[in-house]
């Protein structure tokens, strides 16, 4: 058995300002997106610059702020914000959702192919090999803050919550880091090596992504706020997931079929 760590959910301070691990984590994914925008820029797609890249990155970090915040409210836990609204503004302290995250970015990438005349799955090929690893920074930034945890277990690495209580429970969030984060960017990237046609590389993301989440979300506590969506199993991540699923084999199907 386990014992979570006790990490200080601050990092460092600079003067009166205090530097969260979970805001560093936001910081080192869209490094590592920036990384890797900028080598399919140079060696897959000739068709994007480096001014498109940093244009790209300002447009999605808008997005999957804005987006997420909005959507961890509206998803799981509007009431509360409603009672207290300003504690929407308290990043810091964790609660964003990967699904409003995504619809803000994929809004986010609407106006930036309108802006820059690209065609939008154009765009959005381009970008989602460099989405996986900023999940697995965020999926981090979720273990330092311990939340998101898993439910109760018997399995060698079950991991006790001292903030929860005493009880061995599934690491989830290693799960998921390993599952949309790891295994995800190697499925995409390895996919996106060779010209695929346009909407694969999305629909790849899309269906492997809501696959892996739904399996993780078997091992996860659901949020207590919610509880189980339906009956004693359906969370409300894997409900946000399926349709990620269905459009992402759409997305492939029209993808090849128009090659066909």
């Amino acid at each position: 058995m386990l014992i979570h760590p006790d990490i200080d959910p601050v990092a460092f301070q600079l003067g009166p300002l205090s530097v969260h691990w979970y805001g560093l984590m936001y910081l080192i994914g869209f490094l590592c997106a920036w990384g890797i925008l900028r080598f399919r820029e140079q060696y897959v797609s000739q068709s994007w610059s480096s001014d498109n890249v940093a244009d790209v990155l300002f447009y999605s970090a808008v997005g999957v702020i804005a987006g997420g915040r909005l959507g961890y409210v509206l998803f799981y836990g509007l009431s509360g914000y409603l009672a207290d609204p300003l504690s929407i503004f308290k990043l810091w302290d964790g609660g964003m959702s990967f699904h409003g995250g995504l619809l803000g970015v994929l809004f986010a990438l609407w106006v930036f192919s309108l802006r820059f005349k690209k065609n939008y799955f154009d765009v959005t090929d381009f970008i989602a090999p460099a989405v996986p690893l900023g999940l697995a920074a965020g999926r981090l930034g979720n273990f330092i803050n311990s939340e998101l945890w898993g439910r109760v277990t018997d399995v060698p690495w079950g991991m006790v919550y001292p903030n929860v209580d005493r009880l061995p429970r599934h690491p989830s969030e290693v799960y998921e880091f390993l599952l949309e984060g790891i295994c995800l960017f190697l499925i995409v990237w390895f996919f996106s090596r060779k010209p695929k046609p346009r909407m694969a590389v999305s629909g790849c993301f899309l269906v492997f992504y809501g696959v892996f989440r739904v399996l993780a979300e078997c091992f996860r506590e659901p949020d207590m706020q919610l509880g189980f969506i339906a009956g004693d199993w359906l969370t409300m991540g894997q409900l946000l997931s399926v349709p990620m699923i269905v459009l992402g084999a759409i997305l492939l199907i029209l993808a090849y079929r128009k090659r066909g």
